[in-house]
């Protein structure tokens, strides 16, 4: 008898630890509908369902300047403003690209910002096929979360299965702490030199 209920003991105990395991290991919803990434390199065209883009140029600035409302305003952060610019061009119809995400080498993941309101080279981009749009994305982030990092760019927030750019930013040159080897104390973002489209470095 007692050997029955040990047994049983067993049996429950195996059949508890293996529907456990089956479900912390097995994919989750948001897993199996993530977006699909397509990975690339700085200044390589990625090529995402709906449209083509590269990653030009990554400025870092501890503070930035822009005109807000006619009045000029300069902006703060705690960690270090990173100001990337893309080309963008649709691959076979005219399209929108709206979302823009630095993760760090760990996977901590920072959204463009949302304190410099509404600018056309801001997101969301409107973007034509054949016809090459600069479109600006920038982010507050950690000056640890730069060494190692990618640039996810999509054509929405929310894109169930749908492709996302995933670019290395291991061409952006870091010092031995791994922090950007370049930082300017300021960047106007509405200056001729931020206007003009960036060339490779």
């Amino acid at each position: 008898m007692r050997i029955r209920v040990l047994g049983n003991l067993v049996v429950l105990a195996a059949t508890v630890a293996v529907s456990y395991g089956m479900q912390v290991t097995k994919p989750h919803y948001a897993d199996l509908t993530a977006p699909i990434p397509v990975d690339g390199a700085m200044h390589d065209t990625v090529r995402a369902r709906s449209f083509d883009v590269r990653l030009d140029k990554v400025v870092f600035a501890r503070q930035l300047k822009t005109n807000q409302f006619g009045q000029e305003k300069l902006l703060t952060t705690s960690g270090l403003w990173a100001v990337v610019s893309t080309s963008l061009t649709a691959t076979a119809a005219s399209t929108t690209v709206a979302d823009g995400t630095w993760q760090g080498p760990a996977g901590l993941r920072y959204h463009q910002t949302e304190r410099l309101g509404y600018r056309q080279d801001m997101p969301p981009h409107g973007v034509d096929p054949g016809l090459e749009k600069r479109g600006l994305f920038v982010f507050e982030i950690p000056p640890d979360q730069i060494s190692g990092a990618s640039l996810l760019i999509s054509a929405r927030q929310f894109g169930p299965l749908d492709a996302q750019a995933r670019i290395s930013l291991d061409g952006v040159p870091t010092s031995a702490d791994g922090q950007p080897a370049d930082v300017l104390p300021e960047y106007d973002l509405d200056a001729p030199q931020a206007q003009a489209p960036q060339g490779k470095t």
